[in-house]
């Protein structure tokens, strides 16, 4: 990860913007913000391998069987686990390591929730593009159907979900020891601990019908979401039985996509609009 040097000359020339009251007003902050931000982690290595990781292991994937089938489901596991992780760490880091940067954008004449959605866009737009060059370009060589583009679909929306996740936990605390610790925390939650939960729940209430209480859960979790929603694009929900009838009723149509991206964005925008509200009152 760059040090903060970067970030700082990035800053001092938006505070020498900010600083000419003639010119101010016709500067967009967090266009700026974007741009600074998307061009400091571009040229970060580890996006860069992160990439370069990606699109590797989707050709791997696919070049390992004729049945581009069997290379999304494959695909799949590296969506559900690799992305929220890299996303929610790397986020986190990018973070403390830009603190000295938002330190001063906060100083100059600059609302504070501006600043944060800026550090978010940029991350989202580069880490958006590792995932489109990595796992969109190798969908559209091997794989340019609708199943294909549904898991493109589902890994950025991930991408999305775990960096808001990390922008939350990293404005909660200073220390950038308990930040990456709590973004680790909150993807192992999501990834395995809530997985174990849903289970211990549904051999509990075995006896109960807990179909229609199967999908709220799925909701609950976006990793969960994501998979049933690319699972039921490869027709397999007969393996699922009833509970599979139910998710391919309510999720397995257009509608029903729609609105599992809609869920997907709530993940998304209700931990920012947590991270701005806790920013803004935040003592730098």
């Amino acid at each position: 990860m760059k040090t903060p040097a970067s970030s700082m000359s990035a800053a001092l020339r938006l505070a020498a913007v900010a600083d000419t009251p003639a010119r101010a007003t016709t500067v967009n902050p967090i266009g700026r913000i974007i741009k600074y931000v998307l061009f400091d982690i571009l040229q970060n290595r580890i996006v860069i391998g992160y990439t370069l990781f990606l699109l590797a292991v989707s050709l791997g994937l696919f070049g390992l069987s004729d049945d581009p089938t069997k290379g999304l489901i494959s695909l799949l596991n590296i969506v559900l686990i690799v992305t929220p992780l890299v996303s929610a760490v790397f986020a986190t880091i990018h973070f403390y390591n830009s603190y000295e940067f938002i330190e001063l954008l906060a100083a100059q004449p600059v609302r504070r929730g501006i600043i944060v959605w800026g550090q978010f866009l940029g991350l989202v737009l580069a880490l958006e593009t590792a995932v489109c060059v990595g796992i969109g370009i190798p969908v559209a060589i091997y794989s340019p159907s609708a199943t294909g583009v549904v898991l493109l679909l589902a890994a950025a929306g991930l991408t999305v979900v775990f960096i808001a996740l990390a922008m939350l936990a990293s404005v909660c605390t200073r220390d950038k020891a308990k930040g990456i610790g709590l973004a680790l925390l909150l993807w192992f939650y999501f990834t395995l601990l809530y997985d174990a939960l849903v289970l211990f729940i549904m051999f509990s209430f075995a006896d109960y019908p807990l179909e229609k209480a199967t999908l709220v859960m799925a909701a609950l979790n976006p990793i969960d979401l994501a998979r049933v929603i690319v699972l039921l694009q490869m027709d397999i929900s007969a393996l699922m039985g009833y509970t599979g009838a139910l998710f391919r009723e309510w999720l397995g149509t257009g509608a029903g996509i729609t609105t599992a991206i809609a869920i997907l964005l709530l993940w998304a925008t209700i931990p920012m609009l947590l991270a701005v509200r806790v920013f803004r009152k935040k003592d730098l």
